[in-house]
């Protein structure tokens, strides 16, 4: 999809989109990607505990002395978003007796975040390549909107660009190029840079549903729960706090142990359907801290234990992130890292 010669920055942060780092970490290692991108050296420390010995890059921005100093210690990539940063590095690079740093410039080419204003962009890398302990060893910008406004993403593709040829005139050899996130993996294919940083999309979701005609992905999570208690409940009697529901019928509830400490938003309260014994079953009542009500009353057989889809698939039958971002008024992103550490992981290698 990008190419022989693009090297792929896996970004892993945010303990992989909600997914597990460490595992899912290894597995991007050990599929090919030749970065993994954190943010910041809490995440870099874990992967690096855990044995990872591909590269990191260290997205985030860093404030303090003793986060760059541990980013050093750890070996780790880090972004240089202003001259501050890089004076940082070069002096704990003296202190710690090592001889280059590897760097990335972030430039900022409209998604007004962390990195170097473009336009002073130019002046500010010459500066940085003089200081003696650093090696630049990437550029990088971020697209505000690839998925929904290319025109805006042209004009900072053109800025980015235009600042790789003022650089190359100056004879400023940067190895490493990159800008593309997932929605520009698939929009943007022709564009002439050497690394692609793809997120939401290696996880098997779309950033924006009109990216489904680029690549077809399949998403790589399911979360699931169980059956922990189950009642008849009339008709007329109220469910979960502020009684919200009231059953219009006599029926059957199920108690399911996951609540919005767990990431399962308070906002799919009497909203989102889940899936028991190949069939949907309507979320009931108030999502509490730790449990959810479902009617289970259509479903023959259900019995304490059953296990409960709160997101995935049992046959035809399917409940993406996607689905439960739009019921909560966000993007599956969102979802995905609300996911609780509290909630174990299990990991299977087709």
């Amino acid at each position: 999809m990008v190419g022989k010669n693009i090297k792929i920055l896996a970004p892993v942060k945010a303990n992989a989109y909600g997914h597990g780092i460490v595992e899912t970490a290894k597995i991007l290692a050990y599929c090919g990607a030749d970065y993994l991108g954190v943010a910041n050296t809490e995440e870099a420390q874990v992967l690096k505990r855990a044995g990872l010995k591909t590269p990191i890059l260290i997205l985030g921005a860093m404030f303090s002395s003793s986060e760059i100093k541990q980013a050093l210690k750890l070996n780790v990539r880090v972004t240089v978003p202003d001259y501050r940063t890089a004076r940082l590095l070069d002096r704990w690079a003296r202190l710690l007796g090592k001889k280059k740093v590897p760097v990335h410039i972030k430039i900022d080419t409209g998604m007004g975040r962390i990195g170097v204003w473009h336009t002073a962009a130019e002046d500010f890398i010459v500066k940085v390549a003089k200081l003696n302990r650093i090696f630049i060893e990437g550029l990088y910008t971020h697209f505000s909107s690839a998925d929904t406004d290319m025109a805006f993403t042209g004009k900072q593709v053109e800025i980015f660009e235009g600042l790789l040829r003022r650089l190359k005139a100056k004879k400023i050899e940067i190895p490493f190029k990159h800008a593309s996130n997932s929605s520009a993996v698939g929009r943007l294919r022709d564009l002439s840079l050497n690394m692609v940083r793809p997120g939401i999309m290696l996880y098997g979701m779309y950033p924006h549903k009109n990216l489904e005609e680029f690549f077809d992905l399949k998403p790589v999570l399911s979360f699931k729960s169980r059956i922990v208690y189950l009642k008849d409940v009339a008709a007329g009697r109220s469910i979960s706090y502020g009684r919200t529901f009231t059953a219009r019928a006599n029926t059957r509830v199920a108690t399911v142990a996951v609540g919005y400490a767990d990431g399962y938003m308070r906002a799919l309260s009497n909203r989102a359907k889940v899936i028991i014994r190949n069939k949907y079953a309507r979320v009931i009542g108030r999502v509490c801290m730790d449990q959810i009500m479902v009617d289970v009353g259509h479903i023959p057989k259900v019995k304490i234990g059953d296990e409960v889809i709160l997101i995935g698939a049992a046959g035809k039958k399917r409940v993406s992130a996607e689905d439960l971002a739009k019921i909560c008024s966000t993007i599956p992103y969102e979802i995905s890292c609300a996911i609780s550490e509290r909630i174990p992981r299990f990991f299977k290698r087709d």
